[in-house]
């Protein structure tokens, strides 16, 4: 009996953080919905409410997220399609099935890694940054600043962006897309002798439409997910410059993980029956 007394009190205390923690997540939660439904608002009905959301912000998120990254993307993406292609040669040799690597290459890089890859790319790039730049408009009361002059903070800061990723993100990916099976078929001609020309006949043969498609979707849910999660943490920041780099840091994980998850559960549900 007393030691029940004992451990109660850190019982009630272990109760008592996980019941904050899921309230203080459900909230987060709640409140990336409502930036979404609101992004979405003032993107379809801005006009109606005499703000509309101007296509030069957009632009210019657009260049920041999807050509600047342009880049990176290639060389990983690449890297990524000649790496399928190496394990998957050395591990079909020992069934003497290396020219069946194709198959491996061209439904892993459209339906899997490309999306994959890109999102946690645009994530840690793009993600930080929004977080950031949200985390110290926050502290600056720039914010604030935008409610006193009549501009809705979501019309002004969140919209643009969130139009912007919408756009990029499935264009990156299809760029992904495009770069990792030409890495691959490089490799795959080099090493197993088989002809570019044979090596795209063949993967045109094996893709369909729909297997396009789902990297696509899941691109878009990407996209959702990373401006969201980047706004609600920018928008928790506490303290000064010490602050932004935390709200930072929690934005990156907080996206990666949210993708790496969203994409095990996309992949559950769109290969059962």
């Amino acid at each position: 009996m007393a030691d029940a007394l004992d451990s109660s009190p850190l019982a009630l205390r272990v109760s008592e953080s996980v019941g904050r923690s899921t309230v203080r997540a459900l909230s987060s939660v709640g409140f990336g919905a409502i930036l979404a439904g609101q992004s979405l608002y003032w993107l379809v009905l801005g006009r109606r409410q005499g703000q509309v959301v101007r296509a030069r912000p957009v632009f210019a998120e657009m260049m920041e997220i999807g050509i600047r990254a342009i880049p990176i993307v290639t060389l990983l993406s690449m890297t990524i399609g000649i790496m399928l292609a190496i394990q998957g040669i050395y591990q079909l040799q020992r069934f003497g099935a290396q020219s069946q690597v194709v198959f491996g290459v061209a439904f892993g890089m459209t339906r899997e890694f490309a999306p994959l890859i890109t999102g946690i790319l645009v994530a840690g790039r793009s993600g930080s940054a929004l977080a950031a730049r949200l985390g110290t408009m926050t502290i600056n009361q720039e914010v604030d600043a935008l409610r006193v002059m009549g501009m809705n903070p979501v019309r002004y800061l969140v919209a643009p962006s969130f139009l912007a990723m919408l756009v990029m993100l499935p264009a990156l990916v299809i760029w992904a897309d495009l770069v990792s099976l030409l890495g691959a078929g490089l490799y795959i001609s080099a090493d197993l002798g088989m002809t570019l020309s044979a090596y795209f006949g063949r993967v045109l043969d094996l893709l369909r439409v729909g297997d396009i498609l789902h990297g696509l979707e899941k691109s878009v849910i990407f996209a959702v997910l990373i401006v969201v999660i980047a706004i609600v943490d920018g928008a928790s920041v506490k303290g000064g410059a010490e602050g932004v780099g935390r709200v930072t840091t929690r934005a990156v994980v907080h996206g990666i993980t949210a993708i790496v998850l969203t994409d095990m559960l996309f992949a559950f549900a769109t290969t059962r029956g």
